[in-house]
C-alpha cells in the first residue's frame, strides 16, 4: 500500500478533474483503490508527502524506435528521405547487443521523463543480428516501465521502388512468420499485462502491398493491434499518389488498415477527408511534434483530429530523429505546435496532458486501464515536483507542468511498483546504462565485429 497525500491531483478523467489538495492510494494489487481531494484515509502503507508536487497519470509513449539510441546526432539537416537514406546502411550493422543497449538507455531516459508505458516500432532484422526483439524486452524489464513493442517488417527494397536497402529488407513470407511467432511468444492480453505486441510493418515506401494487407490479417486473427507510419511528409504524399494512385490514407482504407484496432504515426499531412475517415473508424494517431519539427516535416492538424475524436497520443519517435526524447517535454512541445498552426485557442495545458496520457493509452488500446488516475485503474502514477525556481509563481499545477520547463520527477510508480524515486532510476543506474549506450553507438559507427 502507497499513500500520496498533500498533492495537486491531475486525474485526466472525463471531466478533467484536478484537485489542488487531495491524495491518491494504491492497493497491494497495483491499483488505485482511492483518489480524490481532502486528506488521505487513514490506512497502513508507506506514506508519501506530496507537498510542493502534482501527480499525473504516467505518460505514455505512442511512438518510437529505441534502436536509434545509437546512432543520434548523424544527419541533422537532412528531410526524411534523406535521413533515412544516411541512416539505413548503418542500421544494417545492428545486432541484439547495439538494440539491448540502445533501448536500455531509451527506456531509461524515458522513465525519468515521466513515461511508464512505451511502445517501439522495431523494423529492421538483419540476417545476422541475433534477436534484437528479445534484446529490447529484456531492456524494458530491466528499467521496469510496461511495454509495447511491435514487429515491424520492411519487405520493399530499392529493387523494387522502394528506399530501404536491399538487404536489409526480408521477403514477405519471412515477415510475416516471424510477425507470427513473436506475437505467440511475447503477447500477454491480461489487464495488468507489463507486455504486449502489435503488429507494425514500416511504411507505404518500403513494405508491399501483400504484406500490408496479409499483416493486418494477421493482427486481426491474433487480436492484437496494428502501427505503421502513414503521411509523415510531403515526398510520402507524392510516393503514393505515383505508385498508387492515391493518398496515403485512401491507400490505408483500401488495404484495411482503418479501425479502432489501428493507430498511425505522425498523420502530419492529411485533408479534411483523411481526417474524417480517421475519426469514423476511431483510427488513432501517435503525434510527434518534436520529430516533425526537427526533420521539417510539418505540423499536425491536432485541433482538427480532435474535434473529429481521432485518438491521438504524444510519441517521442526515434532518437535518432529527436534526440531529446524527452517525452515530459513532448506535452509542451505539443501546445506549441498546435498553436503555431491555430493560435492560442488551438489546445490548452489539459488537453496537451491528455495526449500524453488518456491519448496514448487510447492509441495502444489500454484506456480501460491506464491513462487517468480513477478508482480501479492501474497505478501508474507520476509524482512531479513543481516547488522549484523554475516552477515558481506558477499556480496552477497543470499549467506549470506542461509551460514550465522540464520537471523534475519524484516519484514514479507501474502497477504500484517504484521505477524512479528522487530523480534516480530504481532497478538501473544511469551512468552505466550511457556507457553501454557510447560503446554500442561507437562500434556501429566504427563497423567493429560484436563482442
Amino acid at each position: 500500500m502507497i499513500v500520496i497525500e498533500n498533492v495537486a491531483v491531475a486525474t485526466v478523467d472525463a471531466a478533467d478533474t484536478v484537485h489542488t489538495g487531495g491524495h491518491v492510494v494504491v492497493g497491494d494489487d497495483g491499483r488505485i483503490t482511492a483518489a480524490g481531494p481532502g486528506r488521505a484515509p487513514a490506512v497502513e502503507g508507506r506514506r508519501v508527502d506530496g507537498s510542493g508536487c502534482l501527480v499525473t497519470p504516467g505518460l505514455v509513449n505512442s511512438h518510437h524506435h529505441l534502436y536509434q539510441w545509437a546512432t543520434r546526432g548523424l544527419a541533422t539537416d537532412e528531410t526524411l528521405f534523406g535521413w533515412l537514406t544516411t541512416l539505413y546502411p548503418i542500421w544494417g550493422r545492428l545486432d541484439a547487443e547495439v538494440v539491448g543497449a540502445a533501448a536500455g538507455a531509451g527506456l531509461g531516459w524515458l522513465a525519468l521523463s515521466g513515461c511508464t508505458t512505451s511502445m517501439d516500432h522495431h523494423y529492421v532484422f538483419p540476417r545476422d543480428g541475433g534477436d534484437v526483439l528479445e534484446a529490447e524486452i529484456e531492456a524494458a524489464r530491466r528499467i521496469g516501465l510496461r511495454f509495447h513493442p511491435t514487429r515491424g517488417s520492411m519487405d520493399r527494397g530499392r529493387r523494387d521502388g522502394g528506399l530501404p536497402p536491399d538487404n536489409i529488407v526480408e521477403s514477405t513470407e519471412e515477415a510475416l512468420l516471424a510477425t507470427e511467432k513473436a506475437v505467440d511468444r511475447w503477447h500477454d492480453p491480461s489487464p495488468d499485462s507489463m507486455l504486449r505486441i502489435a503488429v507494425a510493418p514500416c511504411s507505404p515506401f518500403s513494405v508491399t502491398e501483400r504484406l500490408m494487407s496479409e499483416a493486418a490479417g494477421l493482427a486481426r486473427r491474433k487480436g492484437v493491434r496494428l502501427h505503421t507510419h502513414l503521411a509523415e511528409t510531403d515526398d510520402e504524399e507524392d510516393f503514393c499518389r505515383e505508385r498508387f494512385g492515391c493518398t496515403p490514407v485512401e491507400y490505408a482504407e483500401r488495404l484495411g488498415w482503418l479501425g479502432d484496432d489501428v493507430w498511425l504515426a505522425h498523420g502530419v499531412h492529411l485533408d479534411d477527408s483523411a481526417i474524417a475517415k480517421l475519426g469514423a473508424t476511431g483510427t488513432g494517431v501517435a503525434h510527434c511534434p518534436s520529430s516533425n519539427a526537427r526533420l521539417g516535416a510539418g505540423a499536425a492538424r491536432v485541433r482538427e483530429l480532435l474535434d473529429h475524436r481521432v485518438p491521438v497520443g504524444l510519441g517521442v519517435d526515434g532518437s535518432a530523429s529527436q534526440e531529446a526524447s524527452h517525452l515530459g517535454e513532448e506535452l509542451r512541445q505539443a501546445l506549441y505546435t498546435a498553436r503555431l498552426r491555430g493560435g492560442p485557442g488551438a489546445l490548452s495545458a489539459r488537453e496537451a496532458l491528455r495526449l500524453g496520457t488518456m491519448g496514448g493509452a487510447r492509441c495502444l488500446g489500454r484506456q480501460d486501464d491506464l491513462g487517468s488516475i480513477e478508482v480501479g485503474k492501474l497505478a501508474d502514477v507520476v509524482l512531479w515536483r513543481l516547488d522549484g525556481l523554475g516552477h515558481a509563481g506558477i499556480d496552477d499545477p497543470v499549467t506549470a507542468l506542461v509551460f514550465g520547463p522540464a520537471a523534475p520527477v519524484e516519484l514514479s510508480l507501474v502497477g504500484g511498483r517504484p521505477v524512479v524515486e528522487r530523480g534516480e532510476l530504481v532497478h538501473a543506474d544511469a551512468e552505466t546504462l550511457a556507457g553501454e549506450a557510447v560503446r554500442a553507438h561507437r562500434r556501429l559507427l566504427d563497423g567493429a565485429p560484436r563482442s
